[in-house]
């Protein structure tokens, strides 16, 4: 079952000659003092809390490179929860870790943290980018994927946010590490409101083993995902509603034989519902086919008003809600996404799509999966 991919190139901004390997040379230790601040500044046209972690005079004898320390970063944090780890000398002892709903004053706790994490929920971590944000600071932008192996459901819970990571300028370690998550308002430690977005997040959701069109999640927010879509091929027809049917039966044929070569093509999910326009007056209904199979190498469909054609894929706001997707339901669910995205600063494009990956004579309504996409103009990771 694909759901999320978490697998991407990280493009790294070109930097100076740097050692090859990826442990930091020890430097002598020394006692420093962290000085934190907050100010407003507004992102995306929405108010959000900034920290600056690390506000010093440095000393004149400091010479820490901090951009060899944001190139370290690029190698080592993609091992945050795999076996290799990432490595502990280039932390001070007593780095203070916060995040929302955990804190730690040493590199023992943050280190016990990422083990419970790892033991508990299965997490996958992929890293977007890391920039110097201040003198002694470096920030991180993330995307952090946990499954919860516990409940039988095993719900998926997903994360995006930053980090900032204040740098000791005496020997250049890090020696604080604040996340923030884009889910929710208030980051400061205790937050009530996300663990609640966390409980929110368990939920039972029915999603069938069946292969799904790839994309990665590159922002959550409150309201919904932004994801970012691979190339993937579908069979549609015309149909009449979002949440109608019409159309299906001749889609599901295809895939079931009645087509040129007399070829069973494996299913997948979602069966999507897509209208073109903002009136809504054009729609069509769609399978997607597996990634293995080539357009070009498709058999071709029995029926005239059959198609079959490439989706280039993108970016996308992404909407999820359980129940039985009625016309109404899912109209209001569209007019919910378009005015998130919008209030964020975001560009839509015309019409939607409707995602259903269930069979509904098979599934309870309370576990159904549907989701609301709305394919984006542009969008950046700032």
């Amino acid at each position: 079952m694909t759901i999320t991919h978490l697998s991407g190139t990280i493009i790294r901004p070109i930097s100076g000659n740097y050692p090859a390997h990826r442990r930091l040379k020890p430097s002598q230790n020394s006692i420093f003092f962290i000085k934190q601040s907050r100010n407003r500044s507004l992102v995306n046209n929405r108010s959000c809390i900034r920290v600056s972690l690390v506000e010093q005079i440095p000393s004149k004898s400091s010479k820490v490179d901090v951009n060899r320390l944001v190139d370290f970063l690029y190698d080592d944090l993609p091992h945050l929860f795999d076996d290799q780890g990432i490595d502990r000398t280039a932390y001070d002892e007593q780095v203070k870790f916060l995040d929302p709903i955990t804190k730690y004053d040493s590199i023992s706790g943050y280190l016990f943290n990422i083990g419970m994490l790892k033991l508990v929920f299965s997490p996958k971590f992929q890293l977007h980018w890391v920039r110097q944000t201040g003198t002694y600071e470096i920030t991180t932008r993330w995307t952090m994927e946990m499954t919860f192996s516990l409940l039988p459901w095993k719900p998926v819970l997903v994360f995006t946010g930053t980090s900032v990571m204040g740098v000791n300028p005496e020997n250049g370690k890090f020696c604080s590490h604040v996340d923030y998550w884009d889910s929710i308002k208030n980051n400061e430690y205790f937050s009530t409101e996300a663990l609640m977005d966390l409980i929110k997040q368990l939920r039972i959701y029915k999603t069938p083993d069946l292969e799904t069109p790839k994309y990665q999640v590159l922002k959550r927010t409150a309201t919904y995902e932004v994801r970012k879509y691979s190339p993937f091929v579908i069979v549609e027809t015309q149909s009449d509603k979002l949440a109608g049917n019409t159309g299906f039966n001749d889609v599901a044929g295809y895939i079931f034989g009645k087509n040129s070569r007399e070829e069973k093509i494996p299913m997948t999910t979602p069966v999507f519902t897509q209208a073109f326009d903002p009136e809504m007056s054009k729609m069509s209904i769609q399978i997607v086919l597996p990634s293995e199979k080539d357009i070009n190498s498709l058999p071709d469909p029995n029926k005239e008003n059959i198609s079959i054609r490439s989706v280039q894929g993108g970016f996308a706001a992404v909407l999820k809600f359980s129940g039985k997707p009625t016309e109404d339901i899912v109209r209001e669910k569209e007019k919910l996404l378009r005015s998130s995205v919008l209030s964020d600063g975001l560009k839509p494009k015309d019409g939607c799509l409707l995602a259903r990956y269930n069979d509904p004579g098979r599934t309870k309504s309370f576990m159904m999966r549907n989701e609301v996409l709305i394919w984006l103009e542009e969008f950046s990771l700032d």
